[in-house]
């Protein structure tokens, strides 16, 4: 019976979607609540805060699309230009280049001859692949997916800021504000809980730091609206 070399799951797997899942979330329960909490304590009529609140998903989840996929595109390219003058390094100075290889390894606590000896069976084996891995940095783990971020960061973006707008449809109209604020607020804790665990990190903390800036972003907002705005 065949035995997989890694049996364990690593959580860093996770790190590219998660990370824009994560934002894109946290972005979508944030900006829309806040803006549909300003809105509201400017009185405005339930019909407008539903607009309001479709168009700050729509625009949202779009923009967020769009600049995940453009930010993680130019980290792609970026790593791109890296590989390929690595690779013109490897044609061009491959002695160089197994030199630079082997200081690598005796920095990590090989002695010489061991690290010379690392150095040479890698470059055999795949040469690019190692000084991707070992002088760059780039591995399968880390590296740049951006139509992967940008599904991720649209559609988690849609799954937070549709908890506010479905909150003005349900909630009372003579409490929205506070409504509509409690109600975010249980989201936020739900995004920092669900958040910690898909990452393996410490519940309080990872949930502490998203209520507290989506509150900062609430108060703010709704200051703004109530000064500003007119009762109707």
């Amino acid at each position: 019976m065949s035995l997989s070399i890694h049996d364990e799951l690593h959580l860093s797997n996770r790190s590219q979607w998660l990370r824009a899942a994560v934002l894109g979330a946290n972005d979508g329960l944030i900006s829309t609540a806040s803006l549909l909490v300003g809105i509201a304590a400017a009185n405005a009529n339930s019909q407008t805060l539903l607009l309001t609140g479709l168009a700050s998903l729509t625009a949202g989840a779009l923009s967020m699309a769009a600049g995940e996929y453009i930010s993680v595109s130019s980290q792609a390219d970026t790593e791109k230009a890296d590989l390929a003058k690595e690779q013109h390094e490897l044609t061009h100075n491959s002695e160089r280049e197994l030199l630079e290889l082997t200081k690598i390894y005796e920095q990590r606590g090989l002695d010489h001859d061991l690290a010379h000896q690392v150095a040479v069976a890698l470059t055999e084996h795949d040469a690019l692949e190692a000084h991707a891995r070992d002088e760059i940095g780039l591995t399968d783990i880390s590296t740049a997916k951006p139509l992967q971020a940008s599904i991720a960061s649209a559609l988690s973006f849609i799954v937070g800021a549709i908890v506010p707008v479905m909150g003005i449809l349900l909630l009372p109209a003579e409490t929205l504000v506070w409504s509509l604020a409690s109600l975010t607020v249980v989201g936020l804790i739900l995004l920092g809980v669900v958040s910690a665990r898909l990452g393996g990190a410490s519940i309080i903390p990872a949930t502490a730091r998203v209520v507290i800036w989506g509150v900062l972003a609430m108060l703010a907002t709704s200051f703004i609206g109530g000064f500003f705005g007119v009762a109707v």
